[in-house]
């Protein structure tokens, strides 16, 4: 039986793509879609109010690998590959005597036509340090469909193909990796799945079949209520995915408590970024909204235990110290989230009133998070794909401020509003000392006209 063969639990990561935080029960969500997460959130701690750091796919992973902004790795939009010598989670755990192992969609292996593994194996110096199990696509979405099958590649470059639906086959995968382990040393297993993410070539969110039928009386979520978008016809299949995703999950736990693993084993869920149904620009995300940025985040094993809901706001900036903090690695200076262990046992003597997002390819904007605003600033209009192109700009104005207090689903943009001046002008100095926190050299921002 596999067994952790020190005082360091095993950890098993699970990201999950483009997850808004109130598809979950324990959220909120009122339909059955999640009991396994809100079962998992009863035995260990709920992160109320978490935040993705950048809402895009790429990026956000870059982020979660090195616990560096997304500017600081170069990996700001899509299709820019991770630097090999870059040092990841992969290589500070491997260091601690931890196995690493990787298996779903990596999406940093390639850049433009030059560097493409898009649809072919990723190599080993582009995997981030995952050195010791490999079953990935870079991009998963160009090897497989959420229904219909698909492949991925082993550490040999070899395909490995699967017929069914995405999330129950890579999750079988996952449970061979944990039968298949000779406990000789604690593992760390990152998960990655694709769902609930739109399949891009057929232009949907593709739910198990009867994903239309089970979730058909949706409740609609307040902040796309009053907006247009394509969640109407496409939010029941959202659902049919994240209810997917949930009942894996509930695999994933029941295996690791047939292994005897549960007391020594970390499980850590959460998402990329949100989902706004392209009420708030052309597409899904890329914003600064809650539908955007907000998250759930769920951890159940050792140091997180106890039905705990912990309600400062938290990034996924904070997941790698976490998870490094779990396996007895003391963070290293460069990565600049907290480890959220010192928010569960109270050890933290502060903790910071807000979150930071950097927001890239819809723009070049910033954004700031804080308990009741969210205030956010973009390069000038006239920079027109900007953001596919530039990490930085040298001048920022102000677009969105919110009261969220009043204004939870973010329907009234106070930013010309006179009566908000000073609210406006503190928010800024405070934006402007995250973007030097996170090593950004222009930080001018002119206010709103």
């Amino acid at each position: 039986m596999a067994h952790s063969s020190n005082s360091h639990p095993n950890i098993v990561f699970i990201l999950s793509d483009q997850q808004r935080w109130d598809t979950v029960g324990c959220y909120g969500q009122p339909l059955d879609v999640t009991p396994n997460l809100d079962r998992m959130a009863a035995e260990g701690v709920r992160f109320e109010h978490a935040f993705t750091c950048q809402p895009v796919c790429g990026p956000a992973r870059a982020c979660l690998q090195t616990g560096r902004y997304a500017t600081e790795t170069s990996c700001f939009t899509n299709d820019i590959a991770l630097l090999p010598d870059e040092k990841t989670i992969a290589h500070w755990c491997s260091e601690a005597g931890y196995e690493v192992g990787y298996i779903g969609k990596w999406h940093l292996a390639s850049t433009g036509p030059e560097l493409n593994f898009r649809e072919k194996p990723v190599p080993p110096e582009r995997r981030g340090g995952w050195k010791d199990y490999w079953l990935a696509s870079d991009v998963l979405e160009f090897t497989s469909h959420g229904i219909g099958g698909g492949h991925m590649f082993n550490a040999q470059g070899e395909k490995v193909e699967w017929e069914g639906y995405r999330v129950d086959c890579q999750t079988d995968f996952v449970l061979d990796y944990l039968r298949t382990r000779n406990g000789s040393r604690p593992f760390f297993l990152f998960v990655s799945y694709l769902e609930p993410h739109h399949q891009n070539d057929r232009g949907h969110f593709e739910g198990p079949p009867g994903s239309r039928e089970r979730f058909h009386d949706f409740v609609v979520p307040g902040d796309l209520a009053a907006l247009g978008g394509n969640w109407a016809e496409e939010y029941p299949d959202y659902l049919g995915c994240c209810a997917s995703l949930d009942y894996n999950l509930g695999r994933i736990r029941d295996e690791l408590t047939a292994l005897g693993l549960t007391d020594t084993t970390l499980l850590v869920y959460t998402s990329d970024h949100g989902c706004h149904f392209k009420t708030r620009n052309g597409e899904y995300k890329r914003s600064c909204h809650e539908s955007s940025l907000r998250i759930p985040m769920i951890a159940c094993g050792p140091s997180f235990r106890g039905g705990q809901v912990v309600r400062e706001l938290v990034s996924l900036i904070d997941i790698p110290p976490t998870l490094l903090a779990a396996g007895g690695v003391e963070p290293p200076d460069t990565m600049h989230g907290r480890p959220l262990q010192r928010l569960v046992d109270r050890t933290a003597a502060t903790w910071s009133p807000d979150v930071f997002a950097q927001i890239s390819e819809s723009q070049v904007g910033r954004c700031l998070r804080t308990e009741r605003w969210k205030y956010s600033v973009s390069a000038p209009a006239n920079h027109t794909g900007a953001g596919w192109m530039y990490p930085h700009s040298a001048v920022y104005v102000e677009d969105f401020l919110y009261d969220l207090q009043a204004d939870p689903h973010e329907q009234t943009n106070l930013i010309h509003d006179s009566a908000y001046y000073e609210v406006r002008a503190d928010l800024r100095q405070r934006l402007q000392e995250r973007m030097a926190q996170a090593r950004e050299q222009a930080r001018e921002i002119r206010p709103a006209q």
